[in-house]
């Protein structure tokens, strides 16, 4: 029965998975990690849980490289990448780009590290995030050291370094060990130039930081970390000359790689034990233990860390004269590094047909988001033309009012919700003297102008609507005949007393109205025939004046 299989139905979640997974990490458990990574991937992608799968394709790449398989967290990295591009995750993203770099360094692709490094530095400094360019120094000198170039290595991982401040432990075991690691050689290099001094310097520097990395691994009790950075300490020791503290120090880190499964650190570890044995002199016990650190790199699939055993096994039988044996490690050295660069070049084959795939979903993404973007697009094109015939079917074009058809509408609901309802019908004094006089563009401002008024003096449940031509209906909501009849002579006041002339000098503009009250929804038709009769009365008894009844 898988982990996976055992897990209890409330922890069967992306989430749940995951905070699982990144406890196996923790743990060193790097097996079982992946197992509930991929779990977490492939759970969040049958469920359109884009950032839930990014995350576990990053917790699934992290573990993966651990176990030594760079190739599928390569893969790993690159499709979290192009989810992370469509949720415009630039954290995310810069993270993942810094993660990929480690096994395209265990490939040899350095490169393409360089190349993703670049990329997240860019996307670090527009940020202005100082953790992402700490890991973004930190990972680029890693390459840099692998790459042989020691002082760029050292310029890259003190630049990490002084921004580990404040960092988690991790993080900060992390740059203290790579600098451990890179002091190793960075000391052999200067003493090889002359630079004792400086080599010394480096030396002492370095045993203070792998002290501290070995306390912080230790405090986390982590299997993994405690190995690498012990095996550290060894080298670093062996170098101050201390040669037996070395060789415990190593013996112990290989012994936590034996038991939790670190072949990596095993093979690691034994070919360290064999240098300490060269400085000792002890060229036999070395060159045995170099051709186990070989066999346990074979076995572990580790090329580059082959081929360089096999250079030191070839320099370890020239210095006991066993040229043959020498010459056969030195033939051996060159048969894997032909093998290692076919290696890559098929890597760089595979990932590019991956990349091509992953180039594919990025195009099939853009396209349907571009299809919903046009959906979208004629949806409220449609929408808004489906308002703008409700608004041309129900709304006076010139004043904004409801029309005739809206009135046909409203009213009635108006008068079924109950309470008082009177209705007024107003009609513009002389209005074709005005637009005989004043031209028709006066003549709609005026409309325009009179609307206004009674809006704006209207309550929130009257209704104010163009009835047609020059004629207005006010529907007085919740008001008697009495109350009724003094709102509308308030709007006659109000739409005599605006200043017209502003609008054109000599103009002068007034309302007639005639008002009825509504006795129940049958009767609407004929309390809108009797304030017409009464609109009438208005114009007939002199205009500018409201007549009810």
């Amino acid at each position: 029965m898988t982990t996976v299989d055992t897990a209890d139905s409330d922890t069967s979640t992306v989430r749940g998975l995951l905070e699982r997974a990144e406890d196996k990490r923790l743990a060193g458990d790097y097996r079982a990690g992946c197992e509930l990574a991929r779990a977490a991937a492939d759970l969040a992608s049958s469920t359109g849980d884009a950032a839930g799968e990014a995350a576990a394709l990053r917790s699934l790449a992290t573990q993966l490289m651990r176990v030594g398989r760079q190739e599928e967290a390569i893969s790993a990295c690159r499709t979290a990448v192009v989810i992370l591009e469509g949720l415009d995750d630039r954290i995310g993203l810069c993270e993942v780009l810094t993660l990929q770099a480690m096994p395209l360094i265990e490939l040899g692709m350095h490169d393409e590290a360089l190349g993703v490094l670049a990329v997240a530095r860019d996307i670090a400094q527009e940020l202005g995030n100082r953790e992402l360019l700490y890991w973004v120094h930190n990972r680029t000198g890693v390459v840099r050291g692998s790459m042989g170039d020691r002082e760029l290595s050292t310029e890259s991982l003190m630049l990490a370094l002084d921004m580990a401040e404040g960092m988690n432990a991790e993080a900060r075991f992390c740059i203290l060990n790579n600098v451990s690691d890179n002091a190793v050689y960075e000391v052999t290099r200067l003493r090889g130039r002359g630079e004792n001094d400086a080599a010394e310097r480096v030396l002492t520097g370095a045993l203070g930081y792998v002290a501290e990395a070995l306390r912080l691994a230790r405090d986390a009790r982590h299997p993994f970390r405690e190995a690498i950075s012990l095996d550290n300490y060894g080298m670093l020791l062996a170098l101050a000359g201390d040669l037996d503290g070395a060789a415990q120090l190593i013996e112990d880190s290989r012994l936590i790689a034996v038991r939790a499964g670190y072949s990596t650190l095993e093979s690691a570890a034994l070919q360290h034990q064999a240098r300490v044995r060269l400085m000792r002199g002890e060229h036999s016990e070395a060159i045995e233990g170099l051709r186990l650190a070989l066999d346990r790199a074979h076995t572990a699939g580790e090329k580059p860390m082959a081929m360089e055993i096999s250079r030191e096994l070839s320099e370890a039988h020239e210095r006991i004269g066993d040229f043959v044996a020498a010459l056969a490690y030195y033939r051996d050295f060159h048969d894997l590094e032909r093998e290692l660069h076919n290696q890559v070049a098929a890597a760089r084959a595979r990932m590019a047909a991956h990349h091509f795939e992953l180039d594919n979903v990025r195009l099939e993404a853009e396209n349907a988001r571009l299809e919903a973007e046009l959906h979208r697009a004629r949806s409220a094109e449609l929408a808004a033309d489906n308002l703008l015939w409700q608004r041309q079917a129900t709304e006076d074009a010139l004043t904004g009012l409801p029309n005739r058809r809206s009135v046909d509408d409203r009213l009635p609901k108006l008068v079924a919700a109950g309470g008082p309802v009177c209705v007024a019908v107003a009609d513009v004094d002389f209005f074709k003297r005005v637009n005989d006089r004043y031209g028709h563009f006066i003549g709609d401002e005026v409309l325009r102008r009179i609307a206004a008024i009674l809006l704006e003096r209207a309550g929130e449940t009257d209704l104010v609507a163009r009835f047609g031509g020059e004629e207005f209906l006010i529907a007085l909501h919740g008001s008697g005949i009495d109350d009724a009849r003094a709102q509308c002579e308030l709007l006659r006041a109000a739409v005599a007393a605006y200043p017209w002339e502003s609008i054109e000098p000599g103009l002068t503009v007034t309302l007639s109205f005639g008002l009825a009250e509504v006795a129940g929804p049958a009767s609407l038709p004929d309390a809108l025939g009797r304030a017409d009769q009464r609109l009438y009365d208005a114009k007939r008894g002199g205009r500018n004046r409201v007549c009810a009844g």
